[in-house]
């Protein structure tokens, strides 16, 4: 049988990414059935392995860990780190990590992966290390522009129209035609996720969603139409929906992922009852991408501190959201 192909970056080596995925690969938890490839560099992987008691056997072709059904293999990346900073940003932990990941989407570009799950990145290293992009997903957006940052869990779903922007660029996306692009491109991609599809509620933009043109009009100049629209194509989506409750209409329903219209209107909720398990997921993409839906945790990095389940939650969600070749 042929399975499912997985890369796995260890994220910023400054941070607690190193420490999760052994902790997620060496730990008893039950993972998919899948061909894992790991994506990091020696230095990083054997301080980390010291720093937790843990060691992997690399050099056999079969590396045998109790959480796996299949293979886990070590890509290496070629890299001058030798010593790792811990608990800042940091340029060379900022390209080595961006190096990584590189390396994986390089892969999954290539058909060679069906998904990538990265461990978290600063993108204050990225910055000081002059790498141009803010993040994986805008890194992603370089390739493919109809990219979409989500986040997902048994209690909540949430898609975001931008992501990391600020709030003044956010709004700009608040038309019509940039709507019902996003609106297509989220039911395509979740189309065969699930039996009978998902259905999408649209968060408004102003108090109220607008309380019928007295606090904003975006919900009846833009929004709606927008609605109405992808409503005619066969898309199960209703709205705008009044921001403050729209979330509540979601929550524990499994078929039904809110719309929120920029970053911090869908990841305050999400992340007050999912901090724990929540996944970040790249969709629109010829393969899938996810990721903890925390950060780098700085403060506790290097001390042994660091939660692994949301990296976990981010591979089985992987594994569940893509297909062997």
């Amino acid at each position: 049988m042929t399975l499912r192909r997985i890369g796995i970056t260890l994220g910023d080596p400054g941070g607690v990414g190193p420490e999760i995925v052994l902790k997620a690969l060496g730990g008893n938890h039950e993972l998919p059935e899948a061909d894992y490839v790991l994506f990091g560099s020696a230095p990083v992987l054997r301080a980390e392995e010291r720093a937790l008691g843990v060691h992997f056997d690399f050099d056999s072709v079969k590396t045998e860990i109790s959480a796996l059904s299949g293979t886990l293999t070590f890509h290496e990346v070629p890299s001058s780190l030798r010593t790792v900073k811990k608990g800042a940003p940091s340029a060379k932990n900022g390209l080595e990590s961006f190096r990584y990941f590189n390396a994986a989407v390089a892969e999954a570009r290539e058909g060679n992966l069906q998904a990538i799950v990265t461990a978290p990145i600063s993108k204050s290293s990225w910055a000081l290390a002059g790498v141009p992009w803010k993040g994986h997903t805008d890194y992603l957006s370089h390739f493919y522009r109809g990219a979409i940052m989500a986040f997902w869990s048994e209690k909540l779903k949430v898609a975001l129209l931008s992501h990391h922007v600020s709030l003044k660029n956010a709004l700009k996306k608040v038309r019509k035609e940039s709507l019902l692009d996003f609106f297509l491109s989220l039911h395509r991609s979740l189309k065969r996720v699930r039996a009978g599809g998902f259905v999408f509620l649209v968060a408004g933009l102003n108090p109220h969603a607008g309380e019928g043109g007295l606090l904003g009009r975006e919900e009846t100049g833009e929004i709606g139409p927008a609605i109405k629209q992808a409503l005619r194509q066969g898309i199960k989506i209703s709205g705008p929906y009044p921001p403050d409750v729209v979330f509540r209409s979601a929550l524990g329903q499994p078929d039904k992922i809110v719309i929120a219209l920029y970053h911090d209107q869908g990841l305050i909720p999400f992340k007050l009852v999912a901090f724990d398990r929540g996944v970040n997921v790249s969709l629109g993409l010829p393969f899938i991408r996810t990721s903890p839906d925390h950060g780098t945790a700085f403060d506790i990095a290097g001390k042994n501190r660091a939660d692994p389940r949301s990296l976990i939650e981010a591979i089985r969600l992987a594994a569940a959201l893509s297909r062997p070749n």
